[in-house]
């Protein structure tokens, strides 16, 4: 997010038919709420092309990135990493930790879809669980970023956006931007 080291999130285990969906949401959360880019791991086009028109449509910035291995990603990572994952140490004990390391070094964040490596284990500083129940990778996402964030990047600044929401109490306004 502005005003503070990188944070990127790795999406492990893309199942083509299964996940583009989950992998779509997974890298707009990611944009929606503070990360600066999503890596997305195997043949997840079709959700870098839809995050990407979002992003052109209502702002950025964001990156969203497709690449076959995430091991040179997660090998040669030169900050922190944080693997969400249910079997992790509570997001409320080490969240504060955690944001404190970021105020000096990038973050990688690492969701996965199906089983994941061991690898990822060992190589993440925090393995952390929003819950320790099953859940989905875009709530432990979006939970965790608002606890990085404590809600900052719910004011965030979109810039080229073309297009903006209008909050309101009942139905649906969009305008465009003016320059």
């Amino acid at each position: 997010m502005q005003d503070s080291p990188e944070v990127v999130v790795l999406r492990l285990g893309h199942r083509p038919g299964r996940d583009d969906r989950m992998t779509t949401h997974v890298a707009l959360t990611a944009r929606a709420l503070g990360a600066d880019r999503a890596v997305l791991v195997g043949e997840a086009t079709q959700a870098r092309e839809t995050v990407a028109g979002v992003t052109d449509r209502f702002g950025g910035p964001f990156e969203v990135t497709v690449t076959d291995s995430y091991r040179p990603l997660l090998r040669d990572w030169e900050g922190t990493v944080v693997h969400l994952t249910m079997y992790g140490e509570p997001v409320e004990d080490v969240t504060p930790t955690i944001r404190e390391r970021h105020r000096d070094d990038p973050l990688l964040l690492v969701v996965g879809a199906g089983k994941v490596d061991f690898e990822v284990y060992d190589r993440a500083d925090w393995n952390v669980g929003v819950t320790n129940q099953p859940h989905s990778e875009v709530a432990a996402l979006a939970v965790f970023l608002d606890r990085l964030f404590e809600g900052r990047e719910l004011d965030r600044e979109w810039v080229d956006a073309d297009r903006r929401v209008i909050p309101q109490a009942t139905g649906k306004r969009v305008e465009e931007v003016d320059d």
